[in-house]
């Protein structure tokens, strides 16, 4: 009997808190994020990155592919032959005419960084025939051969021969600072996400407390009305501004979420259900800075990826003229061979030492080995040196290749300066923003206490009826609009500092972020 209260009585706690718990479990837990913390997620989630994560890979494959061309190939031929026929003549064969053949070789090839190919070869047969007067029947043959290909014109030179590499690291180099300029953009745009919402929740804050002073009004309006003190439509000024203040409050209550979803999305959040509210930490800072107009701008020359990227491929356009001109002249290749032969088999014996006798009285047996070790041994040496010259048509008549290279070249160059210059207004302008925004605050700041002065001055005048409820309506408005252009003057300056540091390329370093980190 008491273990069975026990157990209804743990039925109705888990009938209770059940439901609670699930509940409990379904609602997002409210976290107050700070802005660190936005934007390591975002350089860990954020797709932009992720996209271009990717592409920095896919740059590096290319650079490794390219490398590749100054690896050995090796090559292995197998070949073997059979041919039967009837014998035409008595001295051919008696009846079918037979012969087989073997044969295996191997080459090892190299591209020489002056633009040349050295090629390792060695190869080994076998021939073997039915035909009458053979001396030698079946026999081997070796080989090791030595070829050596240099151009002296075209194609020649180490830059020639490295140019899909230096391409490819250029390229890859580009990749390099297009990520790095996605991950400055993306951290600007946590940052401004993330201060637009510090902004957007305090100026709700701001507004609930213009609409309270307005419910305290009109509560204390319509108390006099009561006792008799004060006409009832003296009250309807009161009512039109609550209601105002209310649908204010509702567009900015909008204003929030848009700001939320907007940080949810860089962060990579789940944009499917509502989410969990996203609370700022953290609260702006106000500190003059101490940069200058010329350390600014020596510091955009020096970090902005996107410079650096206009200064590579000005280079890689360079390579491309260069090779272009090389690819003009004629097509003048030195040719060395040096071989070494080697041969055996079984020698067969005639009667008198004469094979048209056709009478054999022995044979004296040989095999590959020994043609392969004839070779190896290098005891037949022969050597040939060949030039050759081709003159194509083509780059007599037209240098449309290298003039289309050339104006690639200039194309680059003048890109680079179109993007130097671009670069030095933005950093003016975001330098004469910082200053202007940190003026613009002290400026708020003076009007918003004054506001609040003259709202105190026109409260106390209403006190002793010098003043009527419109006119205090009018100055707590002004006194909300006060505070708001002060928060939106001190988040403008925030976000200034911060759009000089995209603009000097100096994101990164400040927080302190690697390739790595995104990587």
């Amino acid at each position: 009997m008491k273990y069975r209260k026990l157990g209804g009585l743990i039925l109705i706690l888990l009938s209770v808190a059940g439901p609670a718990a699930v509940r409990a479990a379904e609602e997002p837990a409210v976290k107050p994020l700070t802005l660190q913390e936005c934007v390591v997620r975002a350089i860990k989630h954020n797709l932009g990155v992720a996209v271009q994560v990717i592409t920095t890979r896919q740059a590096d494959l290319s650079v490794a592919q390219a490398g590749e061309k100054f690896l050995p190939t090796l090559s292995f031929d197998l070949y073997r032959d059979e041919q039967n026929s009837s014998s035409y003549s008595w001295m051919d064969a008696s009846d079918i005419s037979s012969t087989k053949s073997d044969s295996l070789s191997s080459k090892i090839t190299q591209n020489m960084p002056l633009g040349g190919t050295v090629a390792f070869g060695l190869s080994s047969g076998s021939y073997k025939s039915n035909a009458r007067f053979q001396t030698i029947n079946p026999y081997y043959s070796g080989q090791l051969s030595f070829d050596w290909t240099q151009p002296l014109l075209r194609d020649f030179g180490w830059g020639t021969s490295r140019k899909d590499i230096v391409i490819a690291r250029n390229a890859n180099a580009i990749a390099e600072n297009d990520l790095t300029s996605t991950l400055i953009h993306t951290v600007y745009a946590v940052e401004q996400a993330y201060w637009e919402l510090v902004y957007q929740i305090r100026s709700l804050e701001v507004q609930r407390q213009s609409l309270k002073l307005a419910e305290d009004l009109l509560e204390k309006s319509r108390k006099e009305v009561a006792i008799g003190t004060l006409a009832p439509k003296e009250i309807l000024s009161s009512q039109a501004e609550v209601a105002s203040r209310r649908a204010d409050i509702l567009q900015s209550e909008m204003m929030v979420k848009d700001s939320a979803d907007a940080l949810r999305g860089l962060l990579a959040f789940d944009l499917e259900g509502e989410g969990g509210a996203i609370i700022p930490a953290d609260t702006p800072g106000f500190a003059a800075s101490e940069i200058s107009l010329e350390q600014a701008l020596a510091a955009a020359r020096a970090r902005r990826p996107d410079l650096q990227s206009a200064g590579i491929s000005v280079k890689s356009r360079e390579v491309d003229y260069t090779y272009a001109k090389n690819q003009m002249l004629p097509s003048l290749n030195l040719t060395a061979r040096y071989w070494s032969p080697g041969l055996s088999g079984d020698r067969i014996l005639y009667m008198d030492d004469n094979p048209l006798t056709g009478i054999i009285i022995g044979k004296i047996a040989g095999g590959s080995r020994e043609a392969l070790t004839d070779a190896l041994r290098l005891k037949y040496t022969n050597w040939s040196l060949a030039l050759s010259l081709d003159i194509p048509l083509n780059t007599v008549l037209t240098r449309a290749a290298a003039a289309q290279a050339r104006a690639g070249l200039e194309l680059e160059t003048a890109r680079m300066k179109e993007r130097e210059q671009a670069a030095v207004l933005e950093v003016r302008a975001a330098h004469r923003a910082v200053r202007t925004d940190y003026e613009r605050v002290g400026a708020y700041r003076a009007a918003s206490e004054l506001a609040a002065q003259k709202l105190e001055a026109e409260e106390a005048k209403m006190k002793v009826g010098l003043s009527d409820s419109f006119k205090v309506l009018q100055y707590q408005r002004d006194l909300a609009a006060s505070r708001t252009a002060e928060l939106r003057s001190l988040i403008d300056y925030t976000l200034s500092l911060r759009k000089l540091d995209k603009a000097t390329g100096a994101t990164l370093d400040k927080w302190n972020i690697t390739l790595a980190d995104a990587r």
